[in-house]
């Protein structure tokens, strides 16, 4: 082909025409072809020259010598392309360009016994086309879906070495059905949700789920990570709705609605028959939106203020409590030692409220005759301390008896 597309190259730039004869008859050129002299005495050697008949109508350049002789003189080559590469051989007419691999004398390699290595290749080719398309690895935490020309389901493969026909006619898909795969909503992007109290928050959230069912998950639903983030979007929105802005902000309240939302989404799924397991709900940003964050931000600092109050008032109120109850607790005491002894329980009882009465005044009052009314106890105490004389000490039996 080389040695043809360099010929009709030469025909184009008015050289030589290969298909037939220059209109003298003469076939200018002065490469090989036809001409009036020729290589050999006479002019008979590759041309029309001398005493040769004119060719008779076109000539065929698939011909021996490029068919630049007379056309009923030479006999016409053969048709088929193994013959066609073993006249191009070593034994056969050399043309411009020379050998060499792909060139006019390029053969086919044979076996040593002169047989053709085309059937081994062709089967060696369709055993590893088999092999390749016809047996599958599947590992232990993998299934696979073997479909009919890639449309029809025909079953499913389990972990191990699977068999099945070869491809295009059955087609295997595997996927890892025990992987733990993460969607993120609203990371990057504000999302705001609506609250039951009429409020917005920017939430972003991540879904954690695994293929349930392998047949449901590539057959039931057009696009099911789709479907999974719509799902998940529609639960949240609805979760957020039931609880005020406070739930929402709040740990516990967080938590509540993390809940709701996984199960909810996977009921919804389960009805879409899905094949999708939802392992669990993370809610990762609750914030204002950023045009009200300021004012947001002083609610919440005015929220904590009003936290950190009512935490004061319930501590001062469990100090009360407790020692109401401890006063409580010593009254029941005193009042079974009470109906024991009435009179000296009662005698008791006054003496202890005087003294906790009077115990930090600075006069004693004396209701009896010939006893001077007004006696500064305190001052006598404090003089005889500072001479560090003996310390006078009034008791009761003393005062009951004065």
């Amino acid at each position: 082909m080389g040695g043809f597309f360099e010929r009709f190259g030469l025909a184009m730039a008015g050289k030589r025409n290969p298909w037939g004869s220059s209109p003298s008859g003469s076939g200018g050129g002065d490469d090989g072809g036809s001409g009036s002299g020729g290589d050999t005495p006479g002019g008979n050697s590759d041309g029309n020259g001398g005493d040769a008949p004119p060719p008779r109508g076109p000539r065929n350049p698939w011909l021996p010598g490029g068919g630049s002789g007379g056309g009923s003189d030479r006999p016409r080559r053969s048709g088929n392309i193994e013959d066609i590469f073993k006249n191009r051989g070593p034994e056969g007419p050399r043309r411009r360009g020379g050998g060499g691999p792909g060139g006019p004398n390029f053969r086919i390699p044979q076996r040593p016994g002169g047989g053709s290595w085309f059937p081994i290749a062709l089967v060696a080719i369709l055993a590893v086309w088999l092999f390749a398309t016809s047996i599958h690895f599947v590992q232990p935490r993998e299934q696979g879906v073997v479909t009919w020309l890639g449309g029809k389901y025909a079953r499913t493969l389990n972990p191990g070495t699977e068999w099945t026909a070869p491809w295009p006619l059955q087609t295997v898909d595997i996927e890892n059905v025990s992987q733990i795969r993460r969607e993120t909503i609203g990371d990057g992007a504000e999302n705001l949700i609506l609250t039951g109290d009429q409020s917005l928050v920017d939430l972003s959230y991540l879904v954690r789920w695994n293929i349930k069912d392998l047949v449901q998950y590539k057959f039931e639903l057009e696009d099911p990570n789709e479907t999974l983030r719509e799902v998940a979007e529609a639960a949240m929105r609805a979760a957020v709705a039931e609880n005020e802005l406070d739930t929402v902000l709040s740990g516990a309240g967080r938590e509540q609605v993390q809940t709701r939302v996984r199960a909810r989404m996977q009921t919804i799924l389960d009805a879409y028959e899905a094949g999708i397991n939802v392992q669990g709900v993370d809610i990762a940003r609750t914030e204002a939106p950023q045009q009200v964050i300021d004012a947001f931000n002083d609610v919440l600092a005015a929220r904590q203020d009003r936290e950190r109050s009512l935490n004061e008032a319930r501590r001062y109120e469990q100090q009360l409590l407790a020692s109401a109850q401890g006063s409580a607790a010593e009254f029941n005491e005193i009042y079974s030692q009470y109906r024991l002894a009435p009179e000296v329980t009662r005698r008791r009882l006054y003496y202890e409220t005087m003294e906790g009465v009077l115990r930090d005044t600075d006069k004693t009052i004396i209701e009896t005759d010939g006893v001077t009314p007004y006696l500064p106890l305190p001052e006598v105490q404090r003089r005889s301390r500072a001479s560090q004389g003996p310390t006078l000490t009034v008791g009761p039996e003393q005062q009951e008896g004065q």
